[in-house]
């Protein structure tokens, strides 16, 4: 199993461009279910968890062809085999993403349910509840989720009881292709919903409100092909900079917008860095020493949940003392534990963290339990003294393209090793 290997101490200088944003490319290729012509992709990052989409998109009859490095050509006009067997979607969440869209175009889907995530619950009550107000008959068996429509979906009027990024974009999926119009309410605003939402109108698709907590959607009979560039990854985006903030380093990002990272630059902003936004790039220079920042998650566009391990890991070497807060997830601090191997100074206290910056971290071998737990890893394996060793590093490989790659670009002495 590949592990990676960090001598820390080295600032990050240099130019790298971030790669397209995982948690828009996976509904993205989703959407390809719902038109039988083909649909033209860029920007699509190479990680595990897209790889594992196209297998399961495969393995329903899509045909999927690359198109240079980053560019992939689907066409679903095969489609024949409604199913997301376990075996695939047991290694990955977003799996969840067919349902609506086997439902509205096929009639018909069997998915497995995704199982436990170590981070904590994330129920796929939403989804079964809005589809069911859409006219799908549902049943739960034996871990799958049985569902077909007879006459086709119609629209509904879908109140969510919790925000859901996934759910959002499971029942505007489905919805593009019902009878008459849907509106979801308490819908997720992230930018990730957006970018589905202008790939699903490129494609024919009639929706208003995207980036709003109220979508309306008005049913079409067929939606056609498209062409469509995938959005930055704001999280990768928000990465790079906390570890060039956390090793005073001064780096330019390119292929990446500050405008879905608002609240992130802020932060970086109070810590003390300073920050020049371009149009498609970021320019970050570190302080001498960091300040403590506290933050509390939340729904966009507040504070992003998968930034808080990132800004963890800051808060270790920064000056004074910080509150983090989670709000998502119940089970998201599993990283601290690790952290505190390297010399940190953090207390938990149910969904709190306090932070007390130390004078500098020592190198050990800690073990990752999540993706953002493994780049909060990386950051306090760059800024340590002596080696830092990371397992389980599987995680990163599902979430950042060639990450030791475009940390060595930037001067940082890390390696994969086994």
């Amino acid at each position: 199993m590949d592990r990676l290997l960090i001598r820390g101490g080295q600032p990050l200088t240099g130019e790298i461009a971030i790669s397209g944003a995982k948690n828009a490319a996976l509904p993205i290729l989703c959407a390809s279910l719902l038109s039988s012509d083909p649909l033209h992709l860029s920007n699509v990052p190479q990680l595990k968890d897209i790889i594992t989409m196209q297998r399961l998109l495969e393995q329903m009859g899509v045909t999927i062809e690359r198109d240079g490095e980053h560019g992939l050509v689907l066409d679903s006009a095969g489609l024949n085999n409604p199913l997301a067997p376990y075996d695939l979607v047991k290694t990955m969440r977003a799996s969840i993403l067919v349902l609506g869209p086997l439902l509205a175009r096929h009639g018909e889907a069997r998915v497995s349910l995704p199982g436990g995530c170590a981070i904590g619950a994330r129920p796929v009550e939403q989804h079964i509840k809005g589809l069911q107000a859409m006219g799908a008959e549902i049943h739960v068996e034996h871990g799958y989720i049985h569902a077909r429509v007879g006459r086709g979906l119609h629209g509904a009027r879908i109140i969510t009881d919790m925000v859901t990024v996934t759910g959002t974009e499971n029942l505007m999926m489905a919805a593009v292709l019902a009878e008459g119009e849907t509106v979801i309410e308490n819908a997720a605003r992230e930018p990730e919903v957006v970018d589905l939402a202008n790939c699903l109108v490129s494609m024919g698709a009639q929706i208003a409100g995207a980036g709003t907590d109220r979508i309306r959607i008005r049913g079409v009979k067929r939606l056609h092909g498209a062409s469509h560039a995938v959005m930055a990854d704001r999280i990768e985006t928000g990465t790079y900079l906390c570890a060039a903030a956390a090793t005073g380093g001064h780096v330019r990002l390119t292929h990446t917008s500050a405008a879905y990272l608002d609240v992130v630059v802020d932060k970086l902003l109070d810590a003390g860095c300073d920050i020049i936004v371009e149009r498609e790039a970021i320019i970050l220079q570190a302080p001498a020493r960091l300040k403590a920042v506290s933050l509390r998650t939340a729904p966009y566009p507040a504070f992003p949940t998968d930034m808080q391990a990132q800004f963890m890991a800051i808060n270790c070497i920064a000056d004074g003392s910080a509150i983090i807060r989670e709000t998502i997830f119940e089970n998201r601090f599993m990283h601290a534990v690790e952290l505190i191997r390297l010399g940190a100074d953090i207390r938990i206290d149910a969904h709190n963290a306090m932070v007390t910056g130390v004078d500098h971290l020592e190198g050990a071998t800690v073990m990752a339990t999540d993706l953002r737990a493994s780049a909060s890893l990386v950051i306090a394996g760059l800024m340590a003294q002596g080696e830092t060793l990371i397992e389980r590093i599987y995680h990163l490989d599902r979430g950042y393209e060639k990450m030791e790659s475009k940390l060595s670009q930037l001067g940082a002495a890390v390696q994969r090793v086994r």
